[in-house]
């Protein structure tokens, strides 16, 4: 920005710069080290300190397992980490908890007692909730690189806020407990890089992202068809075999970094049994809102109109349809390669990055919906690239706007303790506040006929539902009491809602991204 300097006070321009402007043009030497506006220092900071006040909060077993993890790192060479104990994420992973399990070791050497189950001391609490918060700091890092390189900053500063607040974060990692933020800065990083033009290195982060959680595999074929069409091939179509032996190679090291060690101690197959278990059923013990749900409910809707208990189980053995054709994993898969097959062609034929971003979403979005034993936590993989989208267009806002509602509303059975219900309840309608409205406000578009105008208000009909839903689900145990037979009606009803809105965003979604032709590449 320039300014003309003036000869003297008094004939000095007025300003006419904002003055939240002026505040984020000279900010503090703390921020400007890491190059932060004061405003999101300050957020930053709120952020933390709204995390640190979690501490004391519910948290699900899935606490204890990233505990045992620490301790089996920490406790047992690497040949025995993935035998007889809990370790089901792939090696870069189990790398990470290793190093996590060193300062706790000095910390409190109870965390790592390999035999100190249910450990659960203020020590411990606070150590690892502590360190969900260190490495999130990652993906505020690059979500304010998505800020600095973007065509239109104050767009792109919301969408960041918006991911970076999103209550799937605050639920999934800061409450129930994962590594979700750090996870997902690294496939944003990926995308950032894709977004800058440098597909080598988007690559190779996305090949270190698959060797710490092995569920982003949902995303790889957007990633294979991508780079490979705009990394590896030249305009005329032919193979550029010195960047696909330079891809390959990097992509081949980051494998051999991970697995090496277990390939040479001839313990891949175990590892892989670990990572893979079909074993599992179809459905979750609560059903994640996906296509299935909606066959499950279909099978016992027939099953009560013929008076016939229903076969079918939301429960982690196997899922036994009585009306409906038994599904296997194996039809899962085909149906899952099938439909992403599609979008891939499309790709393929526009290998631009505003097309893989659309692309790598509906990957996901694929997998989610007819994937085998899909857990609700992987609706993420589809939020948080559609976030990206979520600006473009009116069209788009409400795609998001409806997967976002369904998708977060889907994840708050996680939290099932009283204490938690209005933590979850306010903080969502909070950050719904602060994006949906403001994001609204910048892409709508009055719908052209009267058919979609009567579409556009059954959409917030459908998203306005939510709230007598979340009502029936606070009342119904009052009235149900210990009616076995119907507790879990509430589930069933929250996961069927869910996943009406779930599939019609993914027809849309679907819809938007064949109906464009994305031959620019718009930062």
């Amino acid at each position: 920005m320039s300014a003309a300097r003036p000869c003297s006070p008094k004939h000095a321009p007025q300003s006419t710069i904002p003055e939240e402007d002026v505040v984020n043009e000279r900010p503090p030497r703390w921020c400007s080290v890491w190059n932060m506006t004061r405003s999101e220092f300050d957020l930053l900071l709120f952020s933390v300190a709204l995390k640190l006040l979690l501490f004391p909060s519910y948290r699900s077993t899935d606490f204890e397992v990233h505990r045992n993890w620490l301790a089996i790192t920490h406790a047992l060479p690497v040949s025995k980490w993935y035998y007889d104990w809990t370790l089901d994420y792939p090696p870069f992973f189990a790398y990470f908890e290793k190093v996590l399990s060193i300062p706790a070791a000095y910390i409190d050497p109870a965390i790592v007692d390999l035999h100190n189950l249910s450990y659960g001391s203020w020590t411990v609490v606070a150590y690892q909730r502590s360190t969900v918060i260190l490495t999130e700091l990652l993906l505020g890092a690059v979500l304010l690189r998505f800020i600095k390189g973007s065509v239109d900053p104050p767009r792109q500063r919301l969408l960041s806020g918006s991911l970076f607040f999103h209550p799937g974060f605050l639920i999934v990692d800061h409450i129930h407990f994962q590594y979700n933020g750090f996870l997902f800065a690294i496939l944003l990083w990926s995308i950032l890089m894709a977004r800058a033009g440098r597909n080598l290195y988007s690559g190779v982060l996305f090949a270190v992202l698959l060797n710490f959680k092995h569920i982003y595999m949902y995303l790889a074929p957007a990633y294979f068809v991508y780079l490979l069409r705009s990394y590896c091939t030249s305009k005329s179509g032919q193979i550029l075999t010195g960047r696909f032996a330079t891809l390959a190679s990097a992509v081949v090291l980051v494998f051999l970094m991970s697995l090496g060690p277990f390939v040479w101690m001839c313990q891949l197959p175990q590892l892989l049994s670990r990572l893979f278990p079909f074993t599992r059923g179809l459905n979750h013990a609560y059903w994640a809102p996906n296509a299935w749900a909606l066959v499950t409910a279909g099978d016992r809707i027939l099953l009560r109109c013929k008076g016939i208990a229903s076969a079918s189980r939301g429960r982690v053995g196997d899922t036994v349809f009585a009306v409906f054709p038994h599904i296997k994993p194996f039809h899962t898969f085909l149906i899952t390669a099938c439909v992403q097959m599609v979008y891939m062609i499309k790709l393929w034929r526009t290998p631009t990055y505003r097309s893989f971003l659309n692309a790598l979403t509906l990957c996901g979005f694929t997998s989610f919906m007819f994937g085998w034993h899909v857990h609700e936590k992987a609706i993420l993989l589809v939020l948080v690239p559609l976030s990206l989208l979520a600006a473009d267009n009116y069209a788009y806002f409400k795609t998001w706007m409806i997967a976002s509602t369904a998708g977060i509303f889907s994840l708050f059975p996680l939290l099932f303790t009283s204490a938690e219900t209005p933590i979850k309840i306010v903080y969502c309608l909070v950050w719904g506040a602060m994006t949906i409205y403001p994001l609204q406000k910048r892409v709508y578009e009055f719908p052209p006929s009267w058919p979609l105008a009567l579409l556009d208000q059954l959409e917030y009909a459908y998203v306005v539902g939510f709230v007598p839903l979340q009502f029936l689900f606070m009342v119904f145990p009052i009235v149900a009491g210990k009616n076995s037979d119907i507790q879990f009606l509430p589930l069933m009803v929250t996961s069927v809602y869910c996943a009406a809105g779930l599939v019609w965003a993914f027809t849309r979604l679907s819809v938007l991204y064949f109906s464009n032709a994305f031959g620019t590449s718009p930062k």
